[in-house]
């Protein structure tokens, strides 16, 4: 798997690598994507926004101020957080 800590992800229209997310960022990202589920295809979501909620509370469990500081279970994460994408590629 590459290393999922260097992907592009998008926060506040910019682009970042996964691993310099902070705790806010990663929490705001959980947050937005909870309030998007509902019902038919935006029932998809809310595994990945469960995600990003479990990964929050990790980061804040383990004193993390970005990923980075938290690696392992960051990658271990990287798919269902969707930064990198499930089979590993939308193509």
């Amino acid at each position: 798997m590459e290393d999922a800590l260097t992907r592009p992800v998008s926060v506040n229209r910019q682009s970042k690598s996964f691993g310099e997310m902070t705790l806010e960022e990663v929490r705001a990202r959980g947050e937005e994507l909870s309030a998007a589920v509902g019902w038919g295809p935006t029932a998809k979501i809310a595994p990945v926004a469960r995600a990003w909620s479990d990964l929050a509370r990790g980061m804040e469990a383990a004193g993390a101020e970005t990923v980075s500081d938290v690696g392992a279970q960051a990658t271990e994460m990287a798919q269902k957080l969707w930064v990198i994408p499930p089979g590993g590629s939308f193509l």
